[in-house]
Protein backbone atom coordinates (compact mmCIF):
# COMPACT_ATOMS: atom_id res chain seq x y z
CA UNK A 1 0.00 0.00 0.00
CA UNK A 2 3.15 2.08 0.88
CA UNK A 3 4.92 1.58 -2.50
CA UNK A 4 1.05 2.13 -4.44
CA UNK A 5 0.86 5.39 -2.59
CA UNK A 6 4.37 6.75 -3.50
CA UNK A 7 3.61 5.37 -6.83
CA UNK A 8 0.34 7.56 -7.12
CA UNK A 9 1.99 11.15 -5.27
CA UNK A 10 5.30 10.27 -7.88
CA UNK A 11 2.81 10.21 -10.81
CA UNK A 12 0.67 13.30 -10.19
CA UNK A 13 4.19 14.97 -9.48
CA UNK A 14 5.39 14.49 -13.00
CA UNK A 15 1.59 15.10 -14.05
CA UNK A 16 1.63 18.68 -12.70
CA UNK A 17 5.37 19.54 -14.03
CA UNK A 18 4.83 20.30 -17.25
CA UNK A 19 1.85 22.35 -16.63
CA UNK A 20 4.14 24.37 -13.78
CA UNK A 21 6.63 24.75 -16.05
CA UNK A 22 4.29 25.90 -18.92
CA UNK A 23 2.31 28.31 -16.92
CA UNK A 24 6.02 29.56 -15.80
CA UNK A 25 6.54 30.41 -19.28
CA UNK A 26 3.30 32.33 -19.97
CA UNK A 27 2.55 34.22 -21.46
CA UNK A 28 4.57 33.88 -24.44
CA UNK A 29 2.39 35.52 -27.48
CA UNK A 30 -0.76 37.84 -27.09
CA UNK A 31 -3.78 36.61 -25.44
CA UNK A 32 -7.12 36.57 -27.30
CA UNK A 33 -10.38 38.31 -25.12
CA UNK A 34 -13.28 37.26 -27.00
CA UNK A 35 -16.57 39.43 -26.65
CA UNK A 36 -19.54 37.45 -27.17
CA UNK A 37 -21.38 40.95 -27.53
CA UNK A 38 -21.21 43.85 -30.33
CA UNK A 39 -18.56 47.24 -29.66
CA UNK A 40 -19.81 50.31 -27.25
CA UNK A 41 -21.56 48.30 -24.69
CA UNK A 42 -20.82 47.51 -21.02
CA UNK A 43 -19.76 44.03 -21.71
CA UNK A 44 -17.09 45.64 -24.58
CA UNK A 45 -16.43 48.56 -22.40
CA UNK A 46 -15.55 47.14 -19.30
CA UNK A 47 -13.60 44.49 -21.82
CA UNK A 48 -11.25 47.03 -22.94
CA UNK A 49 -10.79 48.72 -20.35
CA UNK A 50 -8.95 45.48 -18.51
CA UNK A 51 -7.44 44.10 -21.62
CA UNK A 52 -5.15 47.23 -21.73
CA UNK A 53 -4.39 46.92 -18.18
CA UNK A 54 -3.91 43.40 -18.51
CA UNK A 55 -1.43 43.67 -21.21
CA UNK A 56 0.06 46.43 -19.40
CA UNK A 57 0.53 44.23 -16.19
CA UNK A 58 1.51 40.56 -18.33
CA UNK A 59 3.67 42.42 -21.34
CA UNK A 60 1.84 40.90 -23.54
CA UNK A 61 -0.93 42.23 -25.96
CA UNK A 62 -4.67 41.45 -25.10
CA UNK A 63 -6.41 41.35 -28.25
CA UNK A 64 -10.40 42.12 -28.11
CA UNK A 65 -12.42 39.89 -30.15
CA UNK A 66 -16.37 41.05 -30.79
CA UNK A 67 -17.90 37.91 -31.40
CA UNK A 68 -21.92 38.72 -30.82
CA UNK A 69 -24.83 36.75 -31.98
CA UNK A 70 -27.35 34.16 -29.98
CA UNK A 71 -27.56 36.11 -26.74
CA UNK A 72 -23.79 35.68 -26.31
CA UNK A 73 -23.79 31.92 -26.75
CA UNK A 74 -21.42 31.83 -30.12
CA UNK A 75 -18.41 33.99 -28.63
CA UNK A 76 -18.83 31.73 -25.43
CA UNK A 77 -18.58 28.62 -27.81
CA UNK A 78 -15.85 29.81 -29.43
CA UNK A 79 -13.99 30.31 -26.13
CA UNK A 80 -15.30 26.68 -25.23
CA UNK A 81 -13.25 25.43 -27.99
CA UNK A 82 -9.85 26.73 -27.82
CA UNK A 83 -7.24 25.46 -26.44
CA UNK A 84 -7.12 25.23 -22.84
CA UNK A 85 -3.36 26.82 -22.96
CA UNK A 86 -4.06 30.31 -21.46
CA UNK A 87 -4.38 32.42 -24.16
CA UNK A 88 -8.14 32.77 -25.08
CA UNK A 89 -10.61 34.69 -22.04
CA UNK A 90 -14.03 35.40 -22.72
CA UNK A 91 -15.82 38.50 -20.93
CA UNK A 92 -19.44 37.02 -20.30
CA UNK A 93 -22.37 38.52 -18.51
CA UNK A 94 -25.05 38.07 -16.40
CA UNK A 95 -26.96 36.50 -19.40
CA UNK A 96 -24.40 33.48 -19.62
CA UNK A 97 -26.08 32.73 -16.34
CA UNK A 98 -29.49 32.74 -17.93
CA UNK A 99 -28.98 30.86 -21.24
CA UNK A 100 -28.74 27.54 -19.25
CA UNK A 101 -31.89 28.11 -18.33
CA UNK A 102 -33.18 29.87 -21.71
CA UNK A 103 -32.17 27.55 -24.19
CA UNK A 104 -33.26 23.57 -24.12
CA UNK A 105 -29.59 22.92 -25.87
CA UNK A 106 -26.10 24.53 -25.64
CA UNK A 107 -23.38 24.01 -28.02
CA UNK A 108 -21.04 23.61 -25.04
CA UNK A 109 -21.40 22.08 -21.49
CA UNK A 110 -21.16 25.26 -19.25
CA UNK A 111 -20.02 23.46 -16.05
CA UNK A 112 -17.91 21.16 -18.25
CA UNK A 113 -16.35 23.10 -20.95
CA UNK A 114 -15.27 26.12 -19.18
CA UNK A 115 -13.43 27.57 -15.92
CA UNK A 116 -14.14 30.35 -13.83
CA UNK A 117 -11.34 32.71 -14.04
CA UNK A 118 -12.40 36.00 -11.95
CA UNK A 119 -15.77 38.76 -11.61
CA UNK A 120 -14.95 42.01 -12.73
CA UNK A 121 -17.22 43.55 -11.79
CA UNK A 122 -21.44 44.25 -10.99
CA UNK A 123 -23.30 46.63 -12.57
CA UNK A 124 -27.10 46.78 -10.51
CA UNK A 125 -29.97 47.69 -12.71
CA UNK A 126 -31.79 51.23 -12.28
CA UNK A 127 -35.18 51.76 -13.40
CA UNK A 128 -36.17 54.61 -16.04
CA UNK A 129 -39.73 55.76 -16.87
CA UNK A 130 -40.82 58.14 -19.18
CA UNK A 131 -41.39 61.63 -17.94
CA UNK A 132 -44.95 61.59 -18.81
CA UNK A 133 -45.50 58.20 -16.62
CA UNK A 134 -47.78 58.61 -13.92
CA UNK A 135 -45.91 57.71 -11.71
CA UNK A 136 -42.51 59.03 -9.93
CA UNK A 137 -41.63 56.48 -7.34
CA UNK A 138 -41.10 52.86 -7.74
CA UNK A 139 -44.09 52.32 -4.83
CA UNK A 140 -46.41 54.11 -7.72
CA UNK A 141 -45.02 52.16 -10.33
CA UNK A 142 -46.25 49.30 -8.83
CA UNK A 143 -49.78 50.61 -7.47
CA UNK A 144 -50.76 52.12 -10.65
CA UNK A 145 -49.25 48.77 -12.77
CA UNK A 146 -51.41 46.60 -10.40
CA UNK A 147 -54.30 48.78 -10.62
CA UNK A 148 -54.38 49.07 -14.21
CA UNK A 149 -53.26 45.64 -15.12
CA UNK A 150 -51.74 45.63 -18.62
CA UNK A 151 -51.03 49.12 -19.21
CA UNK A 152 -47.71 49.92 -18.24
CA UNK A 153 -45.47 48.32 -21.35
CA UNK A 154 -41.20 48.54 -20.05
CA UNK A 155 -38.71 47.28 -22.54
CA UNK A 156 -35.80 44.94 -22.63
CA UNK A 157 -32.76 44.69 -24.57
CA UNK A 158 -33.94 41.43 -25.59
CA UNK A 159 -35.85 38.32 -24.29
CA UNK A 160 -33.55 36.41 -21.52
CA UNK A 161 -31.61 39.91 -20.74
CA UNK A 162 -30.76 40.50 -17.26
CA UNK A 163 -32.89 43.60 -17.89
CA UNK A 164 -36.07 41.19 -18.93
CA UNK A 165 -35.19 39.30 -16.54
CA UNK A 166 -35.46 41.60 -13.42
CA UNK A 167 -38.04 43.10 -14.19
CA UNK A 168 -40.22 40.04 -14.67
CA UNK A 169 -38.18 39.32 -11.10
CA UNK A 170 -40.46 42.55 -9.98
CA UNK A 171 -43.50 41.67 -11.44
CA UNK A 172 -43.38 38.60 -9.25
CA UNK A 173 -42.41 39.59 -6.32
CA UNK A 174 -44.81 42.42 -6.09
CA UNK A 175 -47.99 41.40 -8.44
CA UNK A 176 -47.38 44.13 -10.52
CA UNK A 177 -49.36 43.38 -14.01
CA UNK A 178 -46.80 45.06 -17.16
CA UNK A 179 -46.73 44.00 -20.84
CA UNK A 180 -42.99 42.98 -22.11
CA UNK A 181 -41.72 44.64 -25.37
CA UNK A 182 -38.45 43.14 -26.24
CA UNK A 183 -35.50 44.66 -28.54
CA UNK A 184 -33.08 44.20 -30.12
CA UNK A 185 -30.65 45.92 -28.20
CA UNK A 186 -30.93 48.94 -25.29
CA UNK A 187 -30.61 51.69 -27.80
CA UNK A 188 -33.67 50.87 -29.53
CA UNK A 189 -35.72 50.57 -26.05
CA UNK A 190 -34.32 53.77 -24.47
CA UNK A 191 -35.30 55.60 -28.01
CA UNK A 192 -39.02 54.25 -26.95
CA UNK A 193 -39.10 55.10 -23.83
CA UNK A 194 -38.27 58.88 -24.38
CA UNK A 195 -40.75 58.71 -27.30
CA UNK A 196 -43.48 57.27 -24.93
CA UNK A 197 -44.19 54.25 -26.43
CA UNK A 198 -42.88 51.58 -23.67
CA UNK A 199 -43.19 53.44 -19.99
CA UNK A 200 -40.33 51.79 -17.93
CA UNK A 201 -36.99 50.52 -19.04
CA UNK A 202 -34.30 48.32 -16.96
CA UNK A 203 -30.41 48.76 -17.27
CA UNK A 204 -27.31 48.81 -16.21
CA UNK A 205 -26.64 52.69 -15.23
CA UNK A 206 -23.65 53.19 -18.16
CA UNK A 207 -27.01 53.57 -20.34
CA UNK A 208 -29.23 55.65 -18.39
CA UNK A 209 -26.72 58.87 -16.62
CA UNK A 210 -26.90 60.71 -19.00
CA UNK A 211 -30.62 60.55 -20.08
CA UNK A 212 -31.41 60.70 -16.63
CA UNK A 213 -29.22 63.73 -15.64
CA UNK A 214 -30.62 65.45 -19.07
CA UNK A 215 -34.07 65.23 -18.08
CA UNK A 216 -34.70 62.84 -20.99
CA UNK A 217 -36.36 59.97 -18.30
CA UNK A 218 -36.91 59.94 -15.08
CA UNK A 219 -34.64 57.77 -13.04
CA UNK A 220 -36.72 56.07 -9.89
CA UNK A 221 -34.65 53.63 -8.29
CA UNK A 222 -31.48 51.26 -8.41
CA UNK A 223 -31.75 47.85 -7.73
CA UNK A 224 -29.08 47.43 -5.35
CA UNK A 225 -28.58 46.93 -1.38
CA UNK A 226 -26.83 50.25 -1.62
CA UNK A 227 -27.13 53.85 -3.78
CA UNK A 228 -24.62 54.17 -6.47
CA UNK A 229 -21.86 57.28 -5.75
CA UNK A 230 -22.46 57.94 -9.42
CA UNK A 231 -26.07 58.27 -9.10
CA UNK A 232 -26.51 59.36 -5.44
CA UNK A 233 -29.88 60.80 -5.76
CA UNK A 234 -31.37 57.80 -6.99
CA UNK A 235 -32.68 55.43 -4.13
CA UNK A 236 -32.91 51.63 -4.12
CA UNK A 237 -35.72 49.58 -4.54
CA UNK A 238 -34.59 47.45 -0.80
CA UNK A 239 -35.22 51.98 0.35
CA UNK A 240 -38.89 52.45 -1.31
CA UNK A 241 -40.39 48.92 0.59
CA UNK A 242 -39.06 46.11 -1.67
CA UNK A 243 -37.18 44.55 1.18
CA UNK A 244 -33.85 42.57 -0.56
CA UNK A 245 -34.71 43.28 -4.41
CA UNK A 246 -31.45 43.19 -5.75
CA UNK A 247 -30.74 42.97 -10.20
CA UNK A 248 -27.92 43.69 -12.09
CA UNK A 249 -25.59 42.75 -14.76
CA UNK A 250 -21.87 41.80 -13.89
CA UNK A 251 -18.70 41.27 -16.06
CA UNK A 252 -16.40 38.23 -15.61
CA UNK A 253 -13.49 36.24 -16.78
CA UNK A 254 -14.03 32.41 -18.25
CA UNK A 255 -10.89 30.33 -19.93
CA UNK A 256 -11.30 27.17 -21.49
CA UNK A 257 -11.74 24.38 -19.20
CA UNK A 258 -8.49 22.35 -18.52
CA UNK A 259 -6.52 25.77 -18.23
CA UNK A 260 -3.40 25.27 -15.94
CA UNK A 261 -4.51 26.33 -12.53
CA UNK A 262 -1.69 28.13 -12.01
CA UNK A 263 -2.35 30.91 -15.14
CA UNK A 264 -6.17 31.23 -13.52
CA UNK A 265 -4.98 31.97 -10.22
CA UNK A 266 -2.25 34.76 -11.86
CA UNK A 267 -4.92 36.24 -14.15
CA UNK A 268 -7.71 36.62 -11.34
CA UNK A 269 -4.74 38.31 -9.17
CA UNK A 270 -3.80 40.58 -11.85
CA UNK A 271 -7.75 41.23 -11.98
CA UNK A 272 -8.05 41.86 -8.39
CA UNK A 273 -5.40 44.60 -8.57
CA UNK A 274 -6.53 45.90 -11.88
CA UNK A 275 -10.01 47.27 -10.62
CA UNK A 276 -8.39 48.55 -7.50
CA UNK A 277 -6.05 51.03 -9.73
CA UNK A 278 -7.22 54.26 -9.04
CA UNK A 279 -8.09 54.92 -12.83
CA UNK A 280 -9.87 52.15 -13.38
CA UNK A 281 -11.91 52.55 -10.32
CA UNK A 282 -12.95 55.65 -11.46
CA UNK A 283 -14.00 54.64 -14.53
CA UNK A 284 -15.92 51.51 -13.00
CA UNK A 285 -17.42 54.07 -10.82
CA UNK A 286 -18.30 56.00 -13.92
CA UNK A 287 -20.31 53.58 -15.23
CA UNK A 288 -21.89 52.25 -12.10
CA UNK A 289 -20.34 49.47 -11.62
CA UNK A 290 -19.14 48.28 -8.67
CA UNK A 291 -15.16 46.36 -8.91
CA UNK A 292 -14.96 42.87 -7.33
CA UNK A 293 -12.08 41.18 -8.42
CA UNK A 294 -12.46 37.30 -7.23
CA UNK A 295 -10.51 34.03 -7.24
CA UNK A 296 -11.56 31.47 -9.81
CA UNK A 297 -13.48 29.59 -6.79
CA UNK A 298 -15.61 32.76 -6.14
CA UNK A 299 -16.66 33.75 -9.10
CA UNK A 300 -17.68 29.99 -9.94
CA UNK A 301 -20.02 29.97 -6.74
CA UNK A 302 -21.11 32.97 -7.88
CA UNK A 303 -22.27 31.87 -11.46
CA UNK A 304 -23.73 28.93 -9.34
CA UNK A 305 -25.95 31.32 -7.56
CA UNK A 306 -27.07 33.65 -10.52
CA UNK A 307 -27.86 30.49 -12.78
CA UNK A 308 -30.27 29.35 -9.41
CA UNK A 309 -31.64 32.49 -9.46
CA UNK A 310 -32.45 33.18 -12.77
CA UNK A 311 -32.98 29.72 -13.82
CA UNK A 312 -36.23 30.19 -11.35
CA UNK A 313 -37.03 33.33 -12.63
CA UNK A 314 -37.68 31.95 -16.26
CA UNK A 315 -39.32 28.94 -15.12
CA UNK A 316 -42.14 31.15 -13.20
CA UNK A 317 -42.27 33.81 -16.12
CA UNK A 318 -42.16 31.21 -19.03
CA UNK A 319 -39.62 33.06 -20.44
CA UNK A 320 -38.83 31.34 -24.42
CA UNK A 321 -36.48 33.03 -26.87
CA UNK A 322 -38.51 33.53 -29.54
Amino acid sequence: MMQRRRFNLGLAAALAAPAAAFAQDWPGKPIRLIVPYPPGGFTDVTARLIAQKLGERLGQTVVVDNKSGANGTLGVDALAKSPADGYTLAVVIAAHAANTSLYAKLPYDPRKDLAAVSLIGISPLVAAVNNDAPFKTVPELVAYAKKNPGKVSFGSSGNGSAVHLTTELLKSVTGADMVHIPYRGAAAALTDLMGGQIQLFMDAAQGLIQPGRSGKVRLIGVAAEKRLPVLPEVPTFIEQGLSGFTGSTWAGLLAPAGTPQPILRRVSEEVAQIVRLDDVKAKLDAMGTIPVGSSPAEFDAFINAETAKWGKVIREAKVVLE
